[in-house]
């Protein structure tokens, strides 16, 4: 694939910090930007980017650059014809998941997807055509709704990973999302959107869950959400497995259940898959 100049880049963690810092930009040490670059694998990343992909490849790419292997299930459930779709996702990994949905659904719809994402993810050009930011903190805040009018409202099939957070450990020991948000199904609902549930297998470390557990405890900020680079530096060789379930009629969700209750049975439905 031919690319431009322009799509190949490269993450400098200092010039993220430093422009979200702003006026406070000044009291952040040189040795934490250099300890952050190095925690979060930046030359392994930036040795990445220098390849160029852009879009669909990119995802592919990654999978190989990582020498991870993917088991795919439930290709036969993918909707054929010109009917779009949103693909919903429990979301163990933070990365690999999101690339893998990337590759396979792009690939089997010629490219025509788009991600709703943390905007951070925006600074990885060759993953940015495929994404809509979403940055909920920020002034952007103020656009979100017409930004997911505008995704759903389009021809592109939708992934999302309704809980907005990695999988987390829970009460019983089970790793699995929080709550999904139930934004996902009323968009689909209103636009006519059928869902099909995807299952993804794969764990992160015990460190990033007992990390993420203390942080809740705490009360402190997401700080298990910097450890996902390295989650994904350690993922090298791994191997996982992706199932498509059978789409779910937007018709479907009545008033027979609330929005809440029936963004509870179609996580539940995921982890069936």
């Amino acid at each position: 694939m031919q690319v431009s100049e322009q799509s190949v880049t490269s993450i400098d963690i200092g010039s993220i910090i430093r422009a979200r810092a702003k006026g406070k930009a000044r009291y952040i040490p040189s040795f934490l930007i250099k300890f952050l670059e190095r925690f979060i694998h930046q030359d392994f990343i930036n040795a990445y980017l220098k390849r160029g992909l852009v879009g669909v490849p990119f995802c592919k790419g990654v999978l190989e650059y990582l020498n991870v292997t993917v088991d795919v299930e439930g290709l036969e459930n993918l909707p054929a014809g010109d009917c779009k779709c949103t693909f919903v996702s429990n979301h163990p990994l933070g990365a690999i998941d999101g690339v893998t949905l990337g590759w396979v659904i792009g690939e089997h719809y010629d490219g025509k997807i788009k991600y709703l994402v943390n905007d951070l993810l925006m600074n990885l050009k060759g993953l940015a055509p495929l994404c809509l930011p979403i940055n909920k903190l920020g002034k952007q805040s103020r656009n979100f709704p017409a930004m997911v009018d505008e995704a759903f409202g389009g021809d592109n099939h939708v992934i999302m990973f309704p809980a907005g957070l990695c999988s987390r450990r829970q009460k019983d020991g089970t790793i699995r999302d929080i709550p999904w948000n139930k934004a996902f199904l009323k968009k689909s609902i209103q636009t006519k959107r059928d869902i099909v549930p995807v299952h993804f297998i794969g764990y992160n470390s015990n460190r990033f869950y007992n990390v993420a557990q203390w942080c809740k405890r705490l009360h402190l900020p997401n700080f298990a959400m910097a450890l996902l680079p390295d989650e994904m530096y350690r993922s090298q060789g791994g191997h996982y497995t992706v199932r498509f379930g059978k789409p779910i009629s937007w018709q479907t969700f009545d008033k027979s259940k609330t929005m809440v209750e029936w963004a509870r049975w179609v996580q539940d439905t995921v982890y069936k898959v």
